[in-house]
């Protein structure tokens, strides 16, 4: 995990104001800005101000303050978008379009089009649901 920032990194320039990502929310941990290619219009990007790349990268102190802003976010895209709920999402590596931990604030509204998740939906063989949260609490104790 590397904190500093990237400079080929196009959300460090953006918190470094050298792009503009048309800011919604600035703290001293974290900025919110609009997607530049939004899935509807008002979706939002949350970023840490320090450049790591996942959410399991996010540091300790800044846990509490990024959930925190993602309510705000959440609340705000309902009250000052119209929004009747949001889709709240972050990438981890894979469909990650730009390695800076991002969390997704999108706008939702019965009937816009937006079909649940992104990817097909499977189903656990007998006894195999059991096992693979056995292999979930597994890793979870040696955390």
């Amino acid at each position: 995990m590397d904190t500093q920032a990237q400079p080929d990194c196009v959300f460090c320039r953006i918190i470094a104001g050298v792009v503009d990502g048309h800011v919604v929310l600035e703290t001293d941990d974290l900025v919110a800005f609009l997607d530049a290619r939004p899935v509807f219009k008002g979706h939002v990007l949350l970023v840490p101000r320090v450049h790591v790349d996942t959410l399991p990268d996010l540091p300790a102190e800044l846990r509490d303050a990024f959930l925190a802003a993602a309510q705000q976010l959440a609340t705000a895209v309902k009250q000052g978008l119209g929004a009747q709920g949001s889709f709240v999402a972050v990438n981890n590596t894979v469909s990650q379009s730009v390695p800076h931990l991002h969390l997704h604030v999108v706008p939702r509204t019965k009937g816009d089009g937006l079909r649940g998740f992104f990817w097909p939906r499977t189903k656990y063989a007998d006894g195999e649901a059991a096992a693979y949260a056995e292999k979930l609490r597994a890793a979870l104790d040696g955390a």
